[in-house]
């Protein structure tokens, strides 16, 4: 059986999709839960542990090294939770979301050369109004 590209993307694809719906059904239910205005920390604490149960690799507070000037700094930037290498998750606990948010998740999706990754503002009055999904 002969694999072509697109294959393998509609496969990988499938893959992020599921992690992203998963993430998303996990977040909902954590909102409801202990609802908005807690210290971001509570809810990615909370939100890696649950993704773990459901079987999910997690890293927490990845850091993103980053070169300039053929000068590389391990720690430029972290990412609030990578699931299983390969989906990273940006979360916020804000009144709202400010444009830099978005480009703060590119900027880490761009350096960790993943496909696609999921803003949560667990600070908005309903969760949904506080998703939203940037590809790179």
């Amino acid at each position: 059986m002969n694999l072509t590209p697109r294959h393998q993307n509609t496969k990988f694809d499938s893959n992020l999709e599921f992690i992203a719906q998963k993430v998303v059904d996990t977040a909902v239910k954590l909102h409801m839960q202990l609802g908005p205005g807690l210290l971001e920390s509570v809810y990615e604490s909370v939100l890696a542990k649950r993704l773990e149960k459901l079987g999910f690799k997690i890293e927490r507070q990845k850091p993103i090294p980053i070169m300039v000037d053929d000068l590389k700094f391990d720690e430029g930037f972290r990412a609030d939770l990578v699931v299983n290498q390969c989906f990273v998750v940006e979360l916020k606990s804000v009144e709202h979301l400010a444009p830099v948010h978005s480009k703060q998740l590119l900027t880490y999706l761009r350096l960790l050369n993943h496909r696609l990754g999921l803003l949560i503002n667990f600070g908005a009055p309903i969760l949904k109004n506080g998703l939203k999904r940037i590809a790179n």
